[in-house]
């Protein structure tokens, strides 16, 4: 049934008349993904855990259409999602849905309703839908996409956001779960070369993997953090220190992601990402380092080496990513 179902989809959005006209924007992506776990000591068809809606071997498409008037421009309606290859499922298949928003120009901001990044964090404009790389949400610091709403008003001097959603990730369930989160920030990135954020979040979550709920009833969770983000030349920094409580647990994160771009057009990036947790009283660590080369402007190559030492594991991912506009 999710076979179809995407498959409906994906001819809808890609033959339909109106989707040739000035403002859409439809891709078609596909990649490839093994790894290799020194703990299990196997070759695995997916980059990080087969629950996770990390990487696996999948088919999908990312469509972004301006919705216009006859004077100006509503808003954008942003759909993205993935058939993936389940090595551990039942079925081999499972459907993993990222955007699937529409987001109004409403004047005083833009407003958003569906699935979308929550305000909260790096996360919340840190786009690692294709990377093999964990954003502080992957590790369970939040969710990089939750069901919900949200606004965003952009001013000279940075943005402010805020979100409510249901506080259960890529699936959506209803135990009573929410979120509440906000986000202010100082310089625009792409305008400024940095970006400097203080974020807070509260509610009542679920305890989430992929598209799989983990246990039955909701976890308080309320965290604060700042994130910092800055382009030097071809240096590119990313830095995240979280702290906060969930399910009654004190909790810590201190999270930074370097890169190093390289050859025309950055086409060649190396990147390396040390984090370090605690919860309760238990302190972990990760390391990680990637390599991303991009063949030309539809085909990427993508290899990762991460050691996490809370599972006393290392892993080896190879990733090659093929996203082309149709």
């Amino acid at each position: 049934m999710k076979i179809l179902v995407f498959a409906a989809v994906v001819l809808i959005l890609s033959g339909a008349p109106p989707l040739l006209a000035e403002g859409t924007l439809f891709y078609l992506e596909l990649q490839g993904v093994a790894a290799y776990s020194t703990a299990m000591k196997a070759v695995e068809l997916y980059s990080q855990m087969p629950l996770d809606a990390m990487q696996k071997p999948s088919l999908g498409f990312d469509l972004v259409r301006r919705v216009s008037g006859k004077n100006r421009d509503f808003g954008v309606l942003a759909v993205q999602a993935r058939l993936a290859y389940d090595q551990e499922g039942e079925h081999h298949v499972e459907l993993q849905v990222f955007n699937a928003y529409f987001r109004y120009k409403a004047g005083f901001a833009d407003v958003w309703v569906g699935h979308n990044r929550p305000a909260f964090g790096l996360d919340y404009f840190l786009d690692s839908h294709a990377l093999l790389l964990l954003s502080p949400a992957m590790m369970g610091y939040g969710f990089e996409r939750d069901w919900g709403a949200g606004l965003q008003r952009d001013f000279d001097w940075g943005s402010a956001a805020a979100s409510l959603t249901a506080g259960s990730g890529m699936p959506l369930y209803f135990k009573g779960n929410f979120l509440v989160a906000c986000r202010v920030s100082k310089g625009v990135l792409a305008r400024d070369n940095f970006s400097l954020g203080g974020s807070l979040a509260y509610g009542h979550v679920l305890d989430t993997m992929g598209i799989h709920r983990l246990g039955p009833e909701p976890l308080g969770f309320t965290a604060v953090a700042g994130d910092a983000a800055y382009m030097w030349r071809n240096l590119e920094n990313r830095v995240q220190v979280l702290a906060g409580r969930k399910a009654g647990e004190n909790i810590l994160l201190i999270f930074w992601r370097a890169g190093l771009n390289l050859l025309e057009e950055g086409r060649l990036k190396i990147e390396g990402q040390p984090a370090v947790m605690k919860t309760g009283g238990d302190w972990s660590c990760q390391l990680a380092g990637a390599l991303t080369y991009q063949l030309n402007a539809d085909f990427t190559t993508r290899a990762m080496v991460q050691y996490d030492r809370s599972r006393k594991d290392t892993r080896f991912v190879l990733q090659l990513y093929y996203y082309k506009g149709l």
